[in-house]
C-alpha cells in the first residue's frame, strides 16, 4: 500500500510585525485560503496528490527581515517563495533567493528594478510601474473630460521611499503631457506620525487634484487632517495607496474616506470565486483588502507551475513559471504570460469610496459604479 507523498513546502514571506503588518496578515490569509482549497481538491495531482505545506516567514517590514525570513525558508527546504509587496523587501529577498535558485513570485512590489536585474528565478504577478501609471493617467483624463475638464492642477504627495519616489518621478514627467500642471511634490517619510503640515501646504497650494502615493497610516493621517481643516480638492486620486482601497479605512473613518479614488490592485467582481474568497476571509473577522485575492492567486499560480513541472526540482519549477499561461486567478488580469519575469496580463483597476463601500469605476466592462467627480 502506497503512503501519502511528502508535502510540498512553499514559502510565504509577509511582514506581520512593523509598519506593514496589516498588509502582511492579509497576504498570509489569502495564501492560507488557497492552500486549503488546493489540498481539499486533491493536492498536486502530478505528484500523486501531494499536499501543499506553508512555511511562513515574517519579513518584519524591512529588507533585512525579508532576507532573514528567506534564509530560514531555504533551510526548511521550500520549493518556491511568494512575497512581499513592498518593493525594498522584494528586491532584497528575490536577490537572496537567486543565490540558491529558489523560484520567487512577487505579489506586487511595483518597482521595475525587481524584474530588470536578469534574475531568472524572479517573477512579478502584479502590474509594472509603467502599466499602473498609464492606467492612472488614462482614467484620470477620462474622468476629467467626462465632467467638462474642471481639474487642471495637481499636487503629488508620495512617501519618500523607493515606491513613492519612483512613482512621483513618472507622474511629474507625464502629467503635463496630459494637460495637468503639477504645482508641487510634497514627500514624507514612512512611517509618519503627523501630516498636519502637509495638509497646511496643500491648503496653500489649493490644487484641483491631490495624488497621494503611500501606505495605510499615512493616507489615513492625511485624509483626517484635511477633513479637520476642511480641505477638499475636486478629487483625491490615489495611486497604489495602502488605505484608499482598504475597508478598514472606510469603516473606521467613513467621512475622511468618502469619494477617495484609487488606481490599485483589486479582485475581479465578475468572477464567482471572488465572492467565495471574500466570504472565507470575512468569516475570520478580517477587513477586505487586496492582499487577500492577490496572494490567493499567487499560490494557485505556483501550484499550477509545480503541477506542470511534475517535480519539486526548483529549476523545473522556474521553467514552468516562465512558460505559464495560468488563468485560474481572481484578479482582473488576462492569461499569465511572463516576459523577463513580468506578467504581461496584469493590470490595475480604479476604485472609489461611495456609500461606505469600495466600488470599481474602471475598466468600464466590469465596473459596478460610475465616478462621482468633482467631489465638491
Amino acid at each position: 500500500m502506497r503512503g501519502q507523498p511528502a508535502a510540498v513546502k512553499i514559502g510565504i514571506l509577509q511582514p506581520v510585525t512593523g509598519a506593514l503588518a496589516q498588509d502582511g496578515e492579509h497576504g498570509r490569509l489569502g495564501a492560507e485560503i488557497a492552500i486549503a482549497e488546493i489540498n481539499a481538491a486533491g493536492g498536486i495531482k502530478s505528484l500523486g496528490g501531494a499536499r501543499l505545506a506553508m512555511v511562513f516567514g515574517d519579513a518584519r517590514s524591512n529588507p533585512e527581515g525579508g532576507v532573514a525570513g528567506l534564509e530560514r525558508m531555504q533551510a526548511e527546504g521550500v520549493v518556491a517563495i511568494i512575497g512581499r509587496f513592498a518593493s525594498p523587501i522584494a528586491l532584497a529577498a528575490s536577490q537572496a533567493a537567486a543565490r540558491d535558485d529558489i523560484p520567487y513570485v512577487v505579489d506586487v512590489g511595483v518597482s521595475d528594478q525587481i524584474v530588470q536585474r536578469g534574475l531568472r528565478n524572479t517573477f512579478r504577478f502584479g502590474p509594472r510601474f509603467g502599466t499602473v501609471t498609464k492606467a492612472t493617467l488614462d482614467n484620470l483624463v477620462a474622468i476629467n473630460e467626462a465632467a467638462g475638464r474642471p481639474a487642471r492642477t495637481v499636487v503629488i504627495v508620495p512617501e519618500d521611499g523607493l515606491f513613492g519616489s519612483g512613482l512621483a518621478r513618472l507622474l511629474n514627467a507625464q502629467l503635463p503631457e496630459r494637460g495637468f500642471q503639477v504645482l508641487e511634490t510634497i514627500s514624507h517619510p514612512t512611517p509618519s506620525r503627523d501630516m498636519s503640515n502637509v495638509a497646511l501646504r496643500i491648503r496653500a497650494l489649493n490644487p484641483d487634484v491631490l495624488i497621494p502615493s503611500s501606505y495605510y497610516s499615512e493616507l489615513v493621517l492625511l485624509a483626517r487632517s484635511m477633513q479637520q481643516q476642511r480641505i477638499r480638492p475636486k478629487a483625491i486620486y490615489a495611486v497604489l495607496n495602502g488605505a484608499a482601497s482598504n475597508f478598514r479605512f472606510v469603516r473606521e473613518f467613513p467621512e475622511s474616506a468618502n469619494l477617495i479614488m484609487d488606481c490599485y490592485h483589486w479582485a475581479d467582481p465578475r468572477k464567482a470565486k471572488t465572492a467565495e474568497v471574500r466570504a472565507k476571509a470575512e468569516a475570520t473577522g478580517r477587513f477586505r483588502l487586496y492582499n487577500i485575492p492577490l496572494n490567493y492567486s499567487c499560490v494557485r499560480l505556483v501550484a499550477d507551475a509545480i503541477d506542470r513541472a511534475g517535480s519539486t526540482d526548483r529549476t523545473r519549477i522556474i521553467e514552468a513559471l516562465a512558460a505559464s499561461t495560468f488563468v485560474d486567478h481572481i484578479m482582473p488580469y488576462g492569461p499569465t504570460r511572463f516576459v523577463n519575469g513580468q506578467n504581461q496580463g496584469a493590470a490595475p483597476v480604479n476604485t472609489e469610496v461611495q456609500d461606505r463601500d469600495i466600488k470599481v469605476i474602471f475598466p468600464r466592462e466590469f465596473a459596478n459604479a460610475t465616478p462621482i467627480f468633482p467631489a465638491v
